[in-house]
Parts: structure tokens; C-alpha cells; sequence
């Protein structure tokens, strides 16, 4: 099994003059030591508006950052809101494949609709079609990562004319495609898809293993790829804190993973929120006496870590992702913990890794095969097919009077006959 970390940037009020700044820069150190430590990924979210929850409205930006402090560890869109309101999609073929780019080929491409009114009503996504806006587009940013040129497209949420779109990424066809997921028709939506599923609902073991047996008996089946190469995977998210007396990783880790699932409700749940008013932490102290035990899976000592993951392996979960940064949960603390991790738990999972992975897709191998022949894929056009379009310059000279701009007028119709 193969681990990531996972960051909303959390940052409860109440607020001080460089809080910003320290979080992400700490934040950008944790993944720099998750790298020297081997951990496989790191993944970012996009979020708009959901102040305290995240403050991660750029995460292109900060896998940038993050691209060149390491070497190894896979930097993942955990997610891109897919939705044109929020992304236009060859804005996001341009910025992937320049990640993958300056990153060697280290980027995963986790796509999403957004569920936060806060956000799809500040960019007035309709929110009974941000599923179709989602599938429409995630299909064309494939196609424009891939085809050359992209020979543009009329659909119902996006449109746009033949050009090519570059640069294209490192990774061939593009880099691996994943869905959110915090419901069991999201999985299920995944494995037809033929993409990874990051599950950000908190299931334990029983359940995950029913989520993983619907992933794979539907991928085995039903897939009809969205992308242009397969993804076979599920990501789990968990809460993560490790101490050898576990008492003290309940006390550093316990409370930053109540309040992220708190601070989730009252965005996507139970809240309402004034822009720039609302203290949600506050709240989140109000209530805290008052809100169900939280299991703590994930928060422990080593072995108590150890057992929770070992379970996750036997579901046939794929990856498991560390909810470490939130709430007030200390950058210290958190190096620790994964210091920890990496000593006492990661080698054991390690050891296995490839073996499973490499079993894992000889057994899959002949139902890819049988899901990429069912997809229909566009045809490249042919020389005669792309369409030529003229500056704007020669446009406007076009168009002008024969007594205008006879000097610029004669320069452009001989640049462009020289070079045609």
C-alpha cells in the first residue's frame, strides 16, 4: 500500500499578521520531509471562500513550489475543480502538463464538481449540472493533453475552436486521473470512468472493502475510459497522529482532525457563514463537548497505526492519505509524526508494495484491454482538416480602406506571402 499526505491549509481564527505566510511555508517543509522520507504522494486541494476551513485557492502554485524541494513523491490535484466557472479546461491542460513538466513527471490529476454552495454560488455554478460539467470537461482536458492540434469542441458547458494546446505534459497519454469521492455512487462513477477514486469519506475497514469490491468488479465490467489510459486506484483519506504513548498522539492530533470535520459540516452541511465574519473555530469550541466520539483511527501509537492500516491493506484499498495538517495541529509535531511513521510503520507496507501493485495489474491487465477498445476516440485531423487563421494585424488590414495604412498594409500582405 502506498501513503500520501494531504492538505486543506488550514488556518482557524483568530488571525495574525504573517499566519498566512507560516502556514504554507511549514506546509511546503512537511512535504520536503515526506520526500527525503520516501512517502508516495502529497496531495492539494482547491478550495474558494471557505475561510479557516482552507486557504488553498492556488494549489497549482504551492505543487509548483512543492515540485522543486523534491525528487521522488507524487504531487497530487486532490482536487482541480472541474466546472469551466472555476477552470477553463485548456487552462487546465496548459497548467498540468507545465507541472509535469518542471516536475519530471510527478503529477496526479484529481478532478471534482465542488459540493460548497460558498463556492459554486460565487462562481455561479447551476448546481444540478455540475456532474455533466464535470464529465464534459475532464474528457476535452484529456483530449487537449493528448491530440495535436485539439480540434475544438461544441458542448452544452464548453466550447472552444481547433488549436493545439501546449505544452503537453511528460506523463504519456497524461497524467493519471482521479475522482472525489464522498459517496459509494461516486466509486461507482470512478470505476466507469476508469479513473481513481479519492475517497474523502471516513469509512473504516468493512466498508472501505465493500467500496473497494464495488470499484473493482464495476472497472472489471462497465469501464468505458474518460481519459485516454486507465487508473486503477483508491485513496483513502485518514486522520494521522503518532506518538509511542498514544495518549500524547491523541492529544496533538486528536482535535485538529474533529475540528476539519467539523469545519467540512458547517461549509457543506449544517452552516451558515458570513463572509469574513464567521468565526468558525469558535464554534467549533462551542461544540466540541457537545459532538459525537471520534473513532481516532489513524491517531495512535505505532502499532495502534500500524493494525488501522494493515486493515485498509486487507480491504484492498490502494493508497492512504493523512489528514495531518489541521485545525491548530503544530508543524513540529507533525514532523514527528511522520519521522515516526516513516521508522516504525511505512518499511513493512513498503516491503510489499511492488509486488502487490505488479500482481494487482497482471490480474487487471486483460479487462483494460477489453475498457480502452470500448472507448470512442476522436480522430486526428488531417492536414487538409485544420483550419488556418489569420493575425489580427492582417485581419484589420483586410479590412480597411485602401487608403489606410498603406505602409503597414504592404508589409503584411508581404510578410505573409513570403511565409506561405
Amino acid at each position: 500500500m502506498k501513503f500520501g499526505i494531504f492538505y486543506e491549509h488550514q488556518l482557524p481564527k483568530p488571525w495574525a499578521e504573517g499566519d498566512e505566510a507560516r502556514l504554507f511555508h511549514e506546509a511546503l517543509e512537511q512535504v520536503e520531509l515526506a520526500d527525503r522520507l520516501g512517502i508516495d504522494y502529497a496531495w492539494e486541494v482547491e478550495h474558494h471562500f471557505l475561510e479557516e476551513y482552507s486557504h488553498s485557492s492556488a494549489p497549482e502554485v504551492f505543487l509548483a513550489a512543492a515540485s522543486q524541494r523534491t525528487r521522488n513523491i507524487r504531487l497530487g490535484h486532490g482536487i482541480c475543480l472541474s466546472p469551466p466557472q472555476y477552470n477553463h479546461p485548456a487552462r487546465v491542460a496548459e497548467r498540468l502538463a507545465t507541472l509535469d513538466i518542471v516536475s519530471k513527471g510527478r503529477v496526479d490529476w484529481g478532478t471534482g464538481e465542488s459540493s460548497s454552495l460558498m463556492e459554486l454560488g460565487g462562481f455561479r455554478v447551476p448546481v444540478a449540472e455540475k456532474r455533466e460539467m464535470w464529465r464534459e470537461t475532464v474528457e476535452q482536458t484529456a483530449d487537449m493533453m493528448v491530440m495535436n492540434p485539439y480540434p475544438g469542441f461544441e458542448g452544452r458547458y464548453f466550447s472552444m475552436p481547433c488549436r493545439n494546446v501546449v505544452p503537453k505534459p511528460v506523463q504519456k497519454p497524461h497524467p493519471p486521473i482521479w475522482v472525489a469521492c464522498s459517496k459509494r455512487e461516486t466509486i461507482h462513477l470512478a470505476a466507469r470512468c476508469g479513473i481513481g477514486a479519492l475517497t474523502f469519506a471516513f469509512v473504516d475497514a468493512a466498508e472501505a472493502r465493500q467500496w473497494v469490491d464495488d470499484y473493482y468488479r464495476i472497472l472489471k465490467t462497465e469501464c468505458v475510459p474518460i481519459g485516454h489510459a486507465i487508473n486503477p486506484n483508491i485513496c483513502m483519506v485518514s486522520g494521522f497522529s503518532v506518538h509511542a504513548d498514544r495518549e500524547e498522539a491523541r492529544r496533538r492530533g486528536l482535535d485538529g482532525f474533529m475540528f476539519f470535520g467539523f469545519a467540512l459540516g458547517h461549509f457543506y452541511v449544517f452552516g451558515e457563514h458570513k463572509p469574513g465574519r464567521t468565526d468558525v473555530w469558535s464554534r467549533y469550541e462551542k461544540a466540541r463537548t457537545h459532538l459525537p466520539p471520534n473513532p481516532a483511527r489513524g491517531i495512535g501509537s505505532p502499532e495502534e497505526v500500524r493494525q488501522h492500516l494493515r486493515n485498509f491493506a486487507e480491504a484492498g484499498v490502494d493508497q492512504v492519505c493523512f489528514v495531518q495538517q489541521g485545525g491548530r495541529n503544530r508543524h513540529d509535531h507533525i514532523c514527528e509524526s511522520l519521522e515516526l511513521f516513516a521508522r516504525d510503520i511505512q518499511p513493512e507496507f513498503k516491503e510489499k508494495a511492488a509486488e502487490r501493485e505488479a500482481r494487482k495489474m497482471e490480474e487487471l491487465a486483460p479487462y483494460l484491454e477489453q475498457a480502452m477498445a470500448r472507448k470512442v476516440r476522436r480522430a486526428e485531423m488531417s492536414d487538409a482538416e485544420v483550419p488556418s487563421y489569420a493575425a489580427l494585424g492582417r485581419q484589420v488590414v483586410a479590412g480597411s480602406p485602401p487608403s489606410a495604412s498603406p505602409t503597414l498594409g504592404s508589409q503584411v500582405a508581404d510578410y505573409g506571402k513570403a511565409a506561405e
